[in-house]
């Protein structure tokens, strides 16, 4: 499966290396499907911890490929940042999505649907529910 038809995700976190990983982890652990266009938004363009309009809008023109763009969030100012975004109309590419669902787990979920060629709506359903994973 070519990688033309598939969500695309990204990552926004406070912290550029805190993006950078969970997008490697995500990748890593998706397995042997098709390769997930998935870019990291972390940090502000001058290196610092915070978020950057630029840099998520960036991201998500990146991952584009026309079947839909899951955004994933760490904490509440990178929820404001792309729900102005969204609030804009076109700044981010049509079919995107802020997606509630926990920034690790909601990522490897959305990356291993998005690799088997799922619709924008499953891989949102996916990640958001990584909330009921138990670990005890």
């Amino acid at each position: 499966m070519s990688d033309d038809k598939l969500v695309g995700i990204v990552l926004v976190s406070h912290s550029a290396a805190v993006a950078a990983s969970v997008a490697e982890l995500a990748k890593t652990l998706s397995g042997g499907g098709a390769a997930v266009p998935v870019a990291p938004a972390g940090g502000t363009a001058s290196g610092e911890f915070g978020t950057s309009s630029e840099l998520v809008s960036a991201a998500a023109a990146s991952v584009d490929r026309g079947a839909g763009v899951a955004v994933l969030t760490d904490l509440g100012s990178a929820v404001l940042t792309v729900k102005a975004l969204l609030a804009e109309g076109d700044e981010l590419p049509d079919h995107t999505r802020l997606v509630d669902a926990p920034f690790v787990e909601g990522a490897v979920a959305a990356v291993v649907t998005a690799s088997t060629g799922a619709d924008l709506a499953a891989v949102e359903a996916a990640a958001a529910e990584a909330y009921s994973y138990r670990k005890a």
